[in-house]
């Protein structure tokens, strides 16, 4: 995962956990605006959600956070 996706999907999982506290669920799209301007990260994000990890379409952000932080 490159690096900015992995700074990215960290600063938003901290975003969503402290707006709505340590149990919020996110799906891959929460890194992602409405208007899909970087389709490539967006394909890489679904690679390692759906392929490599095989997540549910909602996971707690805490949870997303840690196995991101885990991979540096």
């Amino acid at each position: 995962m490159r690096p900015e996706l992995r700074e990215k999907i960290i600063a938003v999982c901290d975003k969503k956990i402290a707006a709505k506290g340590p149990d919020v669920g996110l799906s891959f799209y929460a890194f992602f605006a409405n208007k899909n301007d970087d389709p490539e990260m967006l394909m890489e994000a679904a690679t390692w959600w759906i392929e490599q990890h095989q997540l549910d379409h909602f996971e707690k952000a805490h949870k997303i956070r840690a196995m991101v932080q885990q991979q540096l």
